[in-house]
């Protein structure tokens, strides 16, 4: 079989081979390190269908799966937080599995799987076990419908953990002066300290919705007179962000001359965020609760229609935006049907 020659794509190079009907790709630094992928390739596949002949099944361990459902999938993927989390996943694999990983995904059992849920069920919450049984569920389906490696999914015969109420936490306003007082912070004051920016932007996402990410990713260059747009957002599309007049102003107090707005890592800002709130006995307020804060307000406030405010947010979904971000107290409700 005639090797293709690779393509450029940028700083990279990317070769596309087509073995049995199927179609297989990669991308490398180099055009010589594409070319002795398609080498392997093919020569894996001769070895297989060899195998495969003698009614032979090829040696695929969990941890091997992983891998290469991630080179298959991983590396096209459009959200680069996607992306970032399954090469989480794969970092600490070993620590998560312990013999599993090593093990045949032949010999993988429904029952392993169940006393894995359990283990992983006391040491993380529902949502998080419930999003790692569908990303490896997703693993043993790519090889089952497309290398052919398995029959059926042991992951689709276990049951999974049921999925907790959603949270529907708002933010008191003697909680921001909590806040912002742990972060030695004043409102209109320019930020200066770490604490500062973290105070700063508990603000600035009360004000906008956006989510923490999102905010410490913001460059200056794509603020604009009276929206923000993001480049990159959690589901993969660009948005843009309309500003309030509170918004305009917390941007106005940004000083410094770097690209971001906010100059630390996520990792610096998260522990600093939990380690303020937990000094102050507020170890139950989570930062994504301000996107809940911020979205009942839009309606509360603003009076935005639901395809508007979905714009802005970013769901897809209007059930999830409805259902768990719009979090009305009693008198809103009220105060919203005397209006009408």
């Amino acid at each position: 079989m005639k090797i293709p020659k690779p393509i450029k794509r940028g700083l990279t190079y990317r070769i596309q081979l087509q073995i049995a009907g199927k179609k297989f790709s990669c991308t490398r630094d180099t055009a010589r390190e594409c070319e002795q992928w398609a080498v392997q390739k093919i020569l894996e596949s001769k070895i297989h269908k060899k195998e495969a002949e003698k009614g032979i099944k090829p040696t695929v361990t969990f941890k091997e799966l992983i891998e290469q459902y991630f080179q298959h999938t991983g590396q096209y993927n459009p959200s680069a937080s996607s992306r970032k989390w399954m090469q989480g996943q794969i970092k600490v694999f070993d620590e998560k599995f312990g013999f599993l990983s090593g093990t045949s995904i032949y010999d993988i059992t429904p029952r392993q799987l169940t006393n894995w849920r359990n283990k992983r069920s006391k040491e993380v919450g529902a949502n998080t076990v419930l999003k790692e049984i569908s990303f490896y569920s997703a693993v043993f389906t790519f090889a089952q419908k497309e290398l052919f490696l398995l029959d059926e999914n042991p992951w689709m015969m276990i049951t999974k953990p049921k999925k907790p109420k959603a949270r529907a936490r708002r933010i008191h306003n003697s909680e921001i002066d909590l806040m912002l007082k742990a972060l030695k912070y004043e409102r209109g004051q320019t930020p200066v300290l770490p604490d500062h920016y973290v105070a700063w932007g508990f603000l600035f996402a009360i004000e906008t919705a956006m989510r923490r990410g999102e905010i410490l990713a913001m460059e200056k260059k794509d603020i604009y007179d009276d929206y923000v747009y993001l480049p990159k957002t959690k589901n993969g599309d660009p948005r843009n962000v309309p500003l309030s007049k509170e918004a305009k102003a917390l941007l106005e107090l940004i000083q410094h001359k770097g690209e971001k707005l906010i100059p630390q890592s996520e990792n610096a800002f998260r522990l600093m965020w939990e380690k303020r709130k937990a000094a102050i006995g507020l170890s139950g307020l989570h930062f994504h609760d301000t996107r809940h804060e911020a979205i009942t307000r839009m309606v509360r406030v603003k009076k935005l229609p639901v395809e508007v405010l979905a714009k802005i947010t970013g769901h897809k979904k209007i059930d999830i935006l409805i259902n768990t971000y719009y979090n009305p107290n009693a008198q809103d409700l009220v105060e919203a049907f005397n209006e009408i």
